[in-house]
């Protein structure tokens, strides 16, 4: 195992995974926003899992996000 790459493509995935989420996060909130199903000073709760098939890995990663 090259660990260098190993490492690259780790950070590679994970500022996808972020910067997607993020995207996706912030659309949601303006949309349920503007429909009123929000009201704004609501904190979401978040789940994430971490799937990775090949390695048997599954593991949930719970939070929240506030909005004020």
């Amino acid at each position: 195992m090259n660990q260098e790459i190993f490492n690259t493509s780790i950070r590679k995935f994970l500022k996808m995974v972020g910067v997607n989420s993020q995207r996706e996060i912030e659309q949601a909130v303006r949309r349920a926003t503007e429909a009123g199903t929000l009201a704004g000073g609501e904190a979401l709760p978040v789940k994430c899992t971490l799937e990775i098939r090949g390695l048997g890995v599954e593991v949930p990663f719970d939070g929240e996000i506030r909005l004020k």
